[in-house]
């Protein structure tokens, strides 16, 4: 779900990495994206929801591996069993009833869209100790120190709270799960659009493992650098 305000926003599935030539020879890194087609299952608005947005949903889905709920919910947009459902939020009320239940949105509503969000899970590391999830430098590695470089030393000074309880502090870097969580790459160049193919091209990486789905959205807060490529209305 997207907390911003948008206009354009599509959802879609990771394929991999490659390059892409330009006509002068050059060659860069892009990653190729099935984005869409979306079909628009909801339609929220402020005075029946309480804010406005958009639902949209994204590939199809075997009826029986669904839910009754899910099934009767995309059933009102006139769609089959989706997998993946996803909101964005618009401006107001106008602009979320310029989208009709059952719609379908293809990759072309990113044209003329030069920089775009992309939103994804990271690739889950398991388990991890302080010195690879959070950079720390250990302990030293002499004077007496034993069986104990990588470790975090102390946390004791954080278990209190003057009166809260002695419980360590939320947030305290320590070890554990790393990665598998949602994170936002911004402002990513758009390279190429094939609406036929249903296939997007952004420079450079984006979060998580192939076949992974991704949220795509216009680019919501530029770069200084990447706003000043952009012609002046």
């Amino acid at each position: 779900m997207s907390n911003k305000p948008c206009t354009v926003a599509i959802l879609g599935r990771k394929i991999g990495m490659t390059r892409y030539f330009l006509a002068d020879g050059k060659n860069i890194p892009v990653t190729v994206i099935e984005a869409g087609p979306c079909v628009v299952t909801q339609v929220k608005t402020a005075e029946r929801d309480g804010y406005s947005a958009v639902q949209i949903a994204f590939d199809d889905m075997k009826a029986r591996n669904s839910t009754m709920a899910m099934i009767g919910h995309d059933m009102k947009a006139g769609s089959g069993a989706k997998r993946v459902h996803r909101e964005m939020r618009v401006v107001d009320d106008a602009a979320a009833n310029a989208f009709q239940l059952g719609q379908t949105i293809g990759v072309g509503a990113l044209d003329g869209v030069a920089y775009v969000d992309v939103i994804g899970t990271s690739k889950g590391k398991g388990f991890a100790g302080v010195m690879k999830r959070h950079n720390f430098k250990g302990m030293s590695a002499t004077h007496g120190t034993e069986r104990k470089h990588r470790t975090s030393g102390s946390i004791g000074s954080h278990g209190t709270d003057r009166g809260h309880g002695a419980k360590i502090k939320k947030g305290k870097r320590m070890a554990g799960h790393m990665g598998d969580e949602r994170v936002t790459v911004r402002s990513l160049d758009v390279v190429m659009i094939d609406a036929e193919k249903n296939i997007l091209l952004v420079k450079g990486p984006v979060p998580g493992a192939n076949d992974g789905y991704l949220f795509i959205r216009a680019a919501t807060r530029l770069f200084k650098r990447k706003a000043k490529k952009l012609p002046k209305k």
